[in-house]
């Protein structure tokens, strides 16, 4: 019996939602109230009102323009850039590599999103078949989910062994350590959301019909397993965050608000020639940063 065709669960609301565990069914077109009056708030999310579209689209522009510009500055002098993308399922990863490529230069920009290991793959060196994707001299490269699979949904679902992720947590540090000494700019984000932000975006999955190629068995799965993907989140960071290679977490319950604040911090971190300091900004404090305050905040 497939996922979508046990529907029912009962969910327990995030530490913010008071009361025990309630119904939701995700074939039931109608979505309980009590997520849609949540899920914005979810997991603490600091602002009670998405960014509107127009103040969004003005920003992204804005944004997108000082892009081209680091683009050029990276092809110019020879940059590497690598910039992943993890967090829950549903937490809009493909939504800001996609704000991050809309125009760039995709001959010198590229998006990498893995299907599962083949047969092959799956016998070789666990970050084998993520090296060929790394950038050459000029190249900026996005990963959609990456090596760190394995500390996430293969933890999990039981698709490694607790051997293979105790290797994993500790070989993972120094396998970007070479990256960075070896001159990539290397950037890591964790998208996180709320309870009921997720089980609101499931459920969209299920009923647009745009959407639901992105419902997956595993997705499914997950619905149960939030207690267990906060454990892995946990030690993903405990493990994996080092003053070499960071953890950057974005609150990302406002997905508009998630992929500006991404690509600014990309461009804080660079000066390059033209650069709009004005419209470039800061990263929001309130739902961008690092250490205990994001990492163990759900």
């Amino acid at each position: 019996m497939t996922g979508l065709e046990k529907g029912k669960l009962e969910i327990k609301p995030a530490k913010s939602g008071a009361g025990g565990a309630k119904p939701f069914d995700l074939n039931d077109p109608e979505l309980p109230k009590w997520i849609e009056e949540r899920a914005l708030a979810s997991g603490g999310y600091p602002y009670d009102k998405q960014l509107k579209r127009k103040p969004y689209e003005k920003e992204l522009v804005a944004l997108q323009i000082e892009l081209l510009k680091l683009q050029a500055h990276v092809q110019t002098n020879g940059l590497r850039i690598v910039v992943l993308f993890e967090g829950r399922d549903t937490a809009g990863k493909g939504g800001c590599v996609g704000a991050f490529m809309q125009h760039l230069n995709p001959r010198h920009a590229r998006a990498v999103a893995l299907s599962k290991p083949t047969v092959t793959e799956a016998g070789q060196w666990y970050f084998q078949r993520y090296v060929p994707h790394l950038p050459t001299n000029g190249d900026i490269v996005l990963f959609d989910r990456s090596w760190y699979n394995r500390a996430g949904v293969e933890r999990v679902m039981g698709f490694c062994t607790d051997d293979q992720l105790a290797d994993f947590l500790r070989d993972a540090p120094d396998f970007e350590e070479l990256l960075v000494k070896d001159g990539i700019r290397f950037f890591k984000f964790f998208l996180t959301v709320g309870r009921e932000m997720q089980l609101l975006r499931f459920h969209e999955r299920r009923h647009d019909p745009l959407k639901r190629w992105k419902l997956t068995e595993i997705d499914l799965a997950a619905i149960a397993k939030w207690d267990e993907y906060t454990k892995a989140q946990h030690d993903l960071f405990r493990f994996t965050h080092t003053p070499i290679a960071p953890w950057t977490v974005i609150r990302a319950n406002d997905q508009r608000r998630a992929r500006l604040e991404a690509i600014r911090v990309v461009l804080s971190s660079f000066e390059y020639d033209g650069k709009d300091a004005e419209a470039v900004g800061r990263p929001d404090p309130e739902i961008v940063g690092s250490g205990p305050k994001f990492f163990y905040d759900d």
